[in-house]
């Protein structure tokens, strides 16, 4: 097995030795659920002042639109907060892209909002893990690659959106910009508390179709009228029929109906579908549509269809497998044992890998219970998560690829 050499030591001890815990306990006292744009141009302010003492430029990037369909069926759009972007040596012949995200799945007026100890060393609390302390690893990591003598020959591209929880609608072109060309790519979502990865990952795509049917009188002439909360019903059913090894389907919400003797005329089916691969995925939208047409057909109702695949599928191709190789073998150095396991939850590694860089997403430290109230982190792998992402890193530069 390989050792560090000295200055790799040297660098890893720097990694070990940050304020990572200080960070995490400050960004995570301020809320940030995604639609939270006051605690998350907060964070943000926080976050860039952070990042300003790595060499560099840091901005905000403003987000890109959002639409959504709301519960009436009105399409509007929203708005979310601006993404941190640092940028370092772009000119350096190894090219990294590192990611995080600054939301959490916690509104402002959610009850979880503090810290506390669940036992020594294991913290509560709201985007301890998911991912303030991935958040904090990313810093403590670069740091640390800055005083190695391998720091020429690396640059990197830091990007912390605001919008990854709700599926990084605002932030998604600028991933795919900043991914292009890069020769790996590491995101920092959280480990498992046994410290196993996260390998190949489904796509996911959320859907709404509106109903468009016809009232009338529940008793005097129902007949002239077309239920759309039936045919979404019927729609959602023909929908979940559609499940398979490969496709996971889930009707998650219908909108719509009124009083009990009016036949409503309009109602909103929400349906999040998850395919195991690129082939599953076309399928599933070919297989949407025509679900749709056919409820459109048998109920002479009329739907229309809005939203798409966000998160393509993430397979373990060959390169992604040597990235994950090099960051096992770096864990061995550390007397870490590193594995992975394939996942159904998707991440900004999807809409990373699916621009053909090899990506792992699961770097951030060890945690567990996220987007619950039992959300924790384990304090003692901030260290060990930064050590690691500092060794990888450059394992890549000495070498000049995964």
């Amino acid at each position: 097995m390989i050792e560090p050499t000295a200055p790799e030591r040297a660098a890893l001890d720097r990694a070990a030795d940050a304020p990572m815990l200080a960070q995490v306990e400050r960004w995570a006292a301020v809320n940030s659920g995604t639609g939270n744009l006051v605690g998350l141009s907060t964070v943000a302010g926080q976050l860039a002042d952070a990042f300003a003492a790595l060499p560099g430029d840091v901005r905000l990037v403003a987000p890109d639109p959002v639409e959504s369909v709301d519960a009436s069926g009105a399409v509007s759009t929203i708005q979310r907060g601006d993404h941190l972007h640092l940028r370092v040596r772009p000119d350096a012949p190894v090219q990294l892209l590192l990611t995080g995200h600054m939301d959490t799945v916690f509104a402002a007026d959610h009850p979880f909002q503090n810290l506390t100890w669940r036992e020594p060393g294991v913290l509560n609390g709201p985007g301890t893990a998911d991912m303030k302390a991935g958040i904090a690893v990313i810093l403590a990591a670069l740091t640390a690659l800055e005083t190695s003598p391998l720091a020429p020959r690396v640059g990197y591209d830091v990007m912390i959106n605001s919008d990854e929880e709700t599926g990084s609608h605002a932030s998604a072109a600028l991933i795919a910009e900043l991914a292009a060309g890069k020769t790996a790519a590491l995101t920092y979502e959280p480990a498992l508390p046994d410290g196993t990865l996260a390998g190949a990952r489904p796509g996911s795509g959320n859907f709404s179709v509106t109903i468009h049917g016809r009232s009338a009188h529940a008793g005097r002439n129902p007949e002239e009228g077309r239920n759309a909360l039936v045919a979404a019903a019927d729609l959602a059913l023909r929908l979940d029929a559609l499940k398979s090894p490969q496709l996971k389907v889930n009707p998650a919400r219908i909108d719509g109906g009124g009083p009990n003797n009016v036949v409503p005329e309009q109602a909103i089916l929400r349906v999040n579908l998850r395919p195991a691969t690129p082939d599953a995925m076309a399928a599933a939208e070919a297989a949407l549509r025509d679900a749709i047409a056919a409820v459109s057909r048998d109920h002479d109702v009329h739907c229309h269809l809005h939203g798409g695949f966000n998160r393509p599928p993430k397979p373990l191709d060959a390169a992604a497998t040597r990235l994950f190789d090099l960051v096992r073998a770096c864990g061995a150095e550390l007397g870490l044992t590193i594995g992975w396991n394939a996942t159904g939850g998707v991440c900004d590694g999807n809409n990373i890998a699916a621009c053909g860089i090899p990506v792992v997403d699961t770097m951030g430290p060890r945690g567990g219970a996220i987007h619950s109230s039992d959300e924790f982190l384990i304090v003692d792998s901030l260290a060990e998560r930064a050590q690691l992402s500092a060794l990888t890193m450059m394992r890549i530069a000495e070498r000049g690829t995964v």
